[in-house]
């Protein structure tokens, strides 16, 4: 089990007007090939985000967007950008700092038919509205007997930002991949942005959208087919981003991109690697993921998060419990350290996976180096 990644940059919470006109707003499994199709125009995620909400927030009256600084400040890290002035602030509502407030009242307003879609400004702040999450938007409909659904998008920053430290570096995909009633995904390119955060707001089911810091300003090559008002992805299919035959690299959100590299790096050395973009945490599309091991018969699992309990433990479960006989190698778990986040830009990386570590652990499964346990 390997340790590493890089690094980002957090913004200051700052206070923003106060919760207004509110009043008024209460009155499977078939797995998709890589398709950068033609790649016609370059769009960073940011923006992706940006004309999914703009363009969902003009299809249907019901949905709004409400956080801290979503409004007069465009966003703290400008997704909202243009969509006070285009919506005005009956539809997109700056919030004081009270997560535990504006998640009950905007999960209250799902229950009456709205759409919400609720930004936190990291959702290492939403653990102080994770009773909303859980308990009210999560578990509703059940408990209602499906008399009441619960549309509401939770999105915003997850996982580890630039010398944030401990409190603010956490990856909750595990934590709330966990949890019935939740659909829960995490986008790596401005595809997957768009898409995802299309279908999750005309889903009827609260959905956990999981971004990354970093990732909002990097630009990924979208199809016309991709900026089409109509275009969405299906919550709960994976991707192949890159085909291969030696080993299957699975991955989520940032950590996509350093499986790629590692990929790049390991083609020199004749290893075919086959990398997929899981997209979905809950529900995970494991026949996917079952079918590339079937071919690849090696799996290297990546994530930014704990070890214990993570998504990578859940996968490697899933495929020694339905195609263990497939494997010719132990499953390699690369994650981040077992440790509260460093603050020491030094530690911080240490403690996060990097390009070198997956690298290492697909050689190790395909046997091309001495493993670990003999190194010692």
């Amino acid at each position: 089990m390997m340790l590493r990644i890089a690094k980002p940059k957090v913004c200051l919470r700052g206070l923003t007007a106060p919760v207004c006109l509110i009043d008024k707003i209460l009155g499977a499994a078939i797995l998709t090939p890589r398709s950068y199709s033609s790649g016609v125009k370059q769009m960073m995620v940011r923006e992706a985000l940006n004309s999914a909400l703009d363009e969902e927030m003009a299809a249907d009256p019901r949905v709004f967007l409400m956080g801290e600084e979503v409004g007069e400040y465009q966003g703290a890290y400008k997704v909202s950008k243009g969509l006070l002035q285009k919506h005005g602030p009956d539809r997109v509502i700056d919030t004081p700092i009270t997560e535990a407030g504006f998640a009950g009242l905007a999960t209250g307003a799902a229950y009456y038919g709205l759409r919400p879609v609720l930004e936190f400004m990291t959702f290492n702040f939403a653990m102080q509205a994770i009773d909303h999450l859980i308990n009210s938007a999560a578990k509703t409909h059940y408990m209602s007997g499906g008399k009441i659904s619960v549309p509401i998008v939770f999105r915003g920053p997850n996982g580890a930002a630039l010398g944030v430290g401990a409190q603010h570096s956490q990856c909750y995909a595990p934590w709330y991949g966990s949890v019935p009633g939740l659909k829960v995904v995490a986008p790596y390119s401005s595809e997957d942005a768009r898409g995802l955060l299309k279908a999750a707001i005309r889903d009827p089911d609260p959905v956990v959208f999981l971004e990354n810091e970093l990732l909002y300003g990097e630009s990924f090559p979208v199809s016309e087919e991709v900026l089409d008002p109509s275009f969405t992805l299906p919550i709960g299919k994976a991707k192949i981003e890159k085909e291969g035959r030696d080993v299957t690299i699975t991955a989520f959100s940032r950590m996509v991109g350093y499986a790629l590299k590692a990929a790049e790096t390991l083609a020199k050395e004749d290893i075919a690697a086959e990398v997929i973009n899981i997209r979905s945490i809950r529900p995970l599309d494991r026949s996917a993921i079952n079918a590339s091991v079937r071919k690849t018969n090696r799996l290297v699992t990546v994530e930014e998060g704990f070890p214990q309990h993570g998504v990578g433990a859940e996968i490697c479960a899933s495929v020694v419990e339905e195609i263990f006989e497939y494997l010719d190698a132990p499953v390699e778990r690369i994650t981040g350290a077992d440790v509260p986040m460093p603050y020491a830009t030094n530690l911080e990386r240490m403690a996060l996976p990097q390009i070198e570590d997956i690298v290492r652990a697909a050689k190790r499964v395909c046997y091309r180096s001495v493993p670990m346990a003999a190194a010692v």
